[in-house]
């Protein structure tokens, strides 16, 4: 009778790699995973292209992710492969914090400084926050709301806090990746079309307010 370990086949070194990508992103200053990582793309690129999945390594920056190929990429008989990966849709609030910090990281990158971190403190990112709601929302209420999407967004690895016991906050470069230039701005647009809206809403209620 065969021992449960005869069916095993045998390690490889690149299968600590593979876990931790389909765990999620894969940064430099992860050490040994992301060595494992670039000693082995190329039996991580067949392994990964034989489930309907993508390989992306961008060395300059850092960083390492897994993205599901379309139907359309994929030769015949891929497309009866399952998804691994299904886009899950942001909160409103999230994906303003998202928007927020792409464009503190473009802002970051023109500047063309030497740290290569880009850090945003809490309180400045509640002050673009707040700029998206009306002027007599809570404040209270916005900073719970942040605070709820910042811990999203750091679940997603797309921001880590920066520093013990501090507000301050790393943008990670993988929203380079995720939210490329063109997305972004057609995004920001809804966002400030919404905004409008909603401010020529409540301009309209006060001054039915003061009509009364």
């Amino acid at each position: 009778m065969d021992t449960p370990t005869e069916n095993i086949p045998e390690y490889r070194e690149w299968s600590d790699a593979a876990v931790r990508l389909l765990q999620g992103v894969v940064y430099l200053e992860d050490g040994k995973p992301w060595d494992l990582l670039l000693r082995n793309v190329t039996p991580l690129e067949n392994y990964f292209s034989l489930i309907g999945l993508q390989l992306i390594i961008d060395e300059s920056e850092g960083f390492a992710f897994l993205r599901q190929r379309s139907s359309e990429e994929l030769p015949e008989g891929y497309d009866a492969l399952p998804k691994l990966f299904r886009r899950s849709r942001l909160s409103y609030d999230a994906t303003l914090l998202t928007i927020l910090l792409r464009e503190e990281l473009r802002r970051f990158e023109e500047e063309e400084v030497h740290d290569q971190r880009c850090v945003v403190s809490g309180d400045e990112l509640f002050e673009q926050w707040k700029a998206f709601y009306p002027r007599d929302h809570d404040e209270v209420k916005l900073r719970k709301a942040l605070s709820a999407a910042i811990r999203t967004l750091n679940g997603l690895k797309f921001v880590r806090r920066f520093g013990q016991g501090t507000d301050d906050w790393e943008i990670r470069r993988i929203l380079k990746a995720k939210l490329i230039a063109a997305d972004l701005e057609a995004v920001k647009n809804q966002f400030e079309a919404a905004f409008k809206r909603r401010s020529g809403n409540s301009g309209k209620a006060e001054e039915g307010e003061r009509g009364d």
